[in-house]
């Protein structure tokens, strides 16, 4: 080894050894007749100090020394001056006095200071010098935290006998889900595999093979259009079980969640057991099916206490079907006129009109109405007094509170609000930051039509199985039929989603066929599985949790792109390899492949 020591580990208990070190040049202060050089490794950061009767080449070579230069040092570790200690450093009582620099590689100046914050950084320029990058304590520290959370998910679960299984990366393409990445074969000609969307046709299969317990952290590619919290390329936990109900998943992967918290010493969780919300509910009262609970401020819904109103934003609404519901800012009755403009603005960007808003600034008569001077708003001059009361009530507003409300069709609504709802939780400082907000969404839909495809498709995938007293409804009525699946958020992210499985191959062929999928088509595309499902298929279940996003989650990253090594840009490149790039004309030919000119280039 180059080294005796890692620069993370030396204490006062070290005081009197020789040791060598090997890192990075972090960061170099000269002092004229004293020179001190920060190294840094993976480990930490060691001071090393070269003074005015450090030999001629020592000297020589530390002023040489530059930034993300690697240098071997030797000397003698000593006890810091007293005043001179840095309690920010895990070595910070102590220094190497050097007697010994080498040069093991002098380095370019960096593109950016590996020394200062990412945020001072434009992204694109970090992804393209990833490597500089990951250097960073920071991002060294993201890396090591997803290391030790898989490693604790392996051990976890092989401690409860599941086994570890490895399934094929090069798969066969289906037409439900996300848009698949497809690889040509060069030994069958005009034939394509698919790079797995997730590993659920063949854990299922492992479970007709009785393997009973199965885990895997497995890599899943999906040719989707990104966010923050995707890539085309990511990792989850996979996993199924046999002769299992929904609950044994979910009290199973709670129980691990909830051991994996304790052992990264994270913030508390706020309420055990997890609360469970059904998909319903959570639309009602939160307008998503991830609500963050680390807050209260639900909606309240006044459709039916406005169904009658002459206000034409509140008769148009109900009049078509709509909704009419508001959610309340606390302590907001006298925000600027600025600031009510941005909320509008804020909610039109997820389509809604605009945004009816009520200050309650004063309170209410004895008879319970509100006089204009205890109201701030642009249409109470619209509503009857009856309809101010009932709407004051319905919200739960008090003196000094904002009423916000929108009125549009149910989606709109639900969309607008639910990110209203986040961005008063913002703007209050209503989130509660010193703790974790788990809990379970059930009763999901089976299946949702979708209007431009003019078909029902499956809300999650077509092996969720519905719930048992709602297979009778499949052909008559589809869109009240309730799926046997759970997802679970972690602080307003879906971290995990999973189902029971349909296990019978009749019920299995019900479904496809409620899902406009021809005999000849399922067939081609699932008759591995149905003819597996034959041959004494066990009832089973399972989940899937995504490794990205917890560990984002526990690193209080805002991207997941912050806790993946090589990540790709939102638009789905590799700046640091320039991928996807062209390839030559002989690759193209031994695929079989001929490409199209683009439509740039026709014209």
């Amino acid at each position: 080894m180059l080294k005796t020591h890692t620069c993370g580990e030396l204490n006062r208990q070290h005081i009197g050894e020789r040791v060598t070190l090997a890192g990075w040049l972090h960061r170099r202060r000269d002092h004229g007749g004293l020179i001190f050089i920060d190294l840094r490794d993976r480990f930490g950061i060691a001071q090393i100090t070269v003074g005015s009767e450090s030999a001629d080449v020592v000297r020589e070579t530390a002023a040489q020394a530059r930034s993300e230069y690697v240098l071997q040092v030797s000397g003698l570790v000593q006890a810091r001056p007293a005043g001179f200690e840095n309690p920010n450093l895990s070595t910070g009582e102590i220094e190497v006095i050097a007697d010994a620099i080498t040069i093991l590689n002098p380095a370019k100046t960096p593109p950016f200071y590996i020394s200062g914050a990412a945020d001072d950084v434009d992204e694109s320029l970090r992804l393209k010098y990833r490597y500089l990058d990951l250097r960073r304590p920071r991002m060294t520290q993201n890396l090591i935290l997803r290391h030790t959370i898989v490693r604790f998910i392996r051990e976890f679960f092989s401690d409860r006998d599941f086994i570890e299984i490895e399934t094929p990366i090069l798969l066969k393409s289906t037409p439900e889900g996300a848009r698949d990445f497809v690889v040509p074969s060069r030994l069958h000609p005009h034939e394509f595999y698919a790079l797995p969307q997730s590993p659920q046709q063949l854990k299922q299969l492992l479970m007709v093979a009785g393997i009973e317990r199965y885990f895997q952290i497995a890599r899943c590619f999906r040719d989707e259009d990104l966010r923050s919290d995707r890539q085309p390329e990511f990792t989850q936990l996979d996993l199924e079980m046999s002769f299992v109900e929904e609950a044994d998943i979910r009290a199973l992967i709670e129980g691990m969640l909830i051991e994996l918290c304790a052992s990264l010493n994270a913030k508390p969780i706020q309420q055990v057991p997890f609360p469970l919300i059904t998909y319903a509910d959570a639309l009602e009262k939160y307008g998503i099916d991830r609500p963050d609970l680390r807050f209260g401020q639900q909606l309240f819904n006044l459709t039916k206490a406005v169904s009658a109103s002459n206000f034409a934003v509140f008769k148009n609404a109900v009049a078509v079907g709509g909704e009419v519901k508001g959610v309340v800012y606390p302590g907001g009755a006298n925000l600027a006129r600025r600031e009510l403009d941005e909320l509008t603005e804020f909610v039109k960007q997820y389509g809604a009109k605009g945004l009816v808003w009520i200050g309650v600034t004063g309170s209410p008569a004895a008879d319970g109405t509100y006089s204009a001077e205890a109201l701030r708003s642009q249409v109470t001059k619209f509503l009857a007094p009856e309809e101010i009361q009932q709407i004051v009530a319905l919200s739960g507003a008090q003196t000094g509170d904002l009423i916000l409300i929108v009125a549009d069709k149910s989606s709109v609504v639900a969309q607008s609000l639910s990110n209203l709802r986040l961005e008063i939780g913002r703007r209050a400082n209503l989130v509660d930051t010193s703790v974790l907000a788990f809990c379970w969404v059930t009763d999901f839909p089976l299946l949702e039509y979708n209007d431009e495809a003019q078909r029902w498709q499956a809300v999650h995938h077509p092996f969720t199985s519905a719930r048992d007293e709602d297979w009778a409804k499949l052909e008559s009525d589809p869109g009240a039929v309730l799926a046997k699946a759970y997802d679970v958020i972690m602080n307003g992210w879906e971290v995990g989603g999973g189902s029971i499985r349909i296990h019978r191959s009749d019920l299995q062929d019900r479904l496809f066929a409620r899902l406009g999928l021809v005999k000849e088509e399922v067939q081609a595309q699932f008759g591995h599985l149905l003819e597996a499902f034959q041959y004494g298929a066990p009832p089973h279940g399972g989940i899937a949790l995504g490794i990205d996003r917890l560990v984002a989650l526990f690193a209080e990253a805002t991207s997941i792109r912050e806790v993946i090594a090589f990540p790709k840009t939102a638009a789905g490149t590799d700046l640091m390899v320039d991928a996807p790039s062209p390839v030559t004309e002989a690759q193209l030919k031994e695929l079989h492949i001929a490409l199209r000119e683009s439509k740039t280039k026709e014209k």
